[in-house]
């Protein structure tokens, strides 16, 4: 009964979060010129891959987990669009490559949903494996778009309600975590333990760049620069 009152939450949070990816795509949509000003690629590729590793994983597992398999396909969908947004306005060799390669490895997971892909205990072991190392890259692209901001003194096309609402997804990630026993959901409380340190951290930025004097500084520079 916990477990599927916690699927049903989380389900509902991760919802919630794809219209704050949402938002950011139409925060994009609205801007005439520099449409993804300081968007980290690296940021959200590894969002992307995040999403992507929840996906995969959930349909590693025994039984087959609809709370997690759905929700982050549709949220891949989106984020992929993103990335599609950033090649679109910066026509670079790394936003090209970047959406490249997630488009691939989406069109490599559908594969593997379609072909009835529920593994056995090894293979489970591999999507654990990629949602540590994603854990990692996480770490890191969020860091980089933390970076930007604190560089710039400015928040730029970044949205805050897409990092309040992902927020709430990776509280209620951990809760199903719970419900699903820690034993073989430990995975999960650290990608969803990353991502929402991170996220504190952007929402807190916002209130910064606002109020902060070093802040109004680094955006005189910043426009200095650019």
């Amino acid at each position: 009964m916990i477990y599927q009152l916690a699927g049903i939450i989380n389900s509902l949070f991760v919802f919630i979060s794809l219209y704050g990816v949402f938002l950011q795509l139409r925060t994009i949509w609205s801007r005439k010129t520099n449409t993804t000003e300081l968007l980290s690629l690296n940021q959200f590729t590894v969002s992307y891959f995040a999403y992507f590793s929840f996906f995969v994983y959930g349909y590693s597992v025994q039984p087959f987990n609809h709370f997690m398999v759905w929700p982050r396909l549709v949220a891949c969908l989106l984020v992929l669009t993103i990335l599609f947004e950033i090649y679109k306005d910066r026509g670079n060799r790394r936003s090209k490559v970047s959406f490249t390669v997630s488009s691939i490895f989406l069109l490599t997971g559908i594969s593997g949903l379609l072909t009835g892909g529920t593994f056995k205990d090894e293979s489970n072991l591999i999507s654990t494996i990629l949602i540590l190392v994603v854990s990692g890259l996480l770490a890191q692209g969020y860091w980089h778009q933390i970076w930007l901001i604190f560089k710039s003194g400015q928040t730029g096309a970044v949205n805050i309600r897409m990092s309040q609402f992902i927020l709430a997804m990776d509280f209620s990630t951990i809760f199903l975590a719970y419900a699903m026993g820690f034993d073989k959901s430990w995975p999960m409380v650290v990608l969803a333990s990353v991502s929402g340190i991170t996220k504190i951290i952007i929402m807190y930025q916002f209130r910064w760049s606002r109020l902060s004097k070093n802040a109004a500084v680094k955006r005189q520079n910043w426009k200095a620069l650019v």
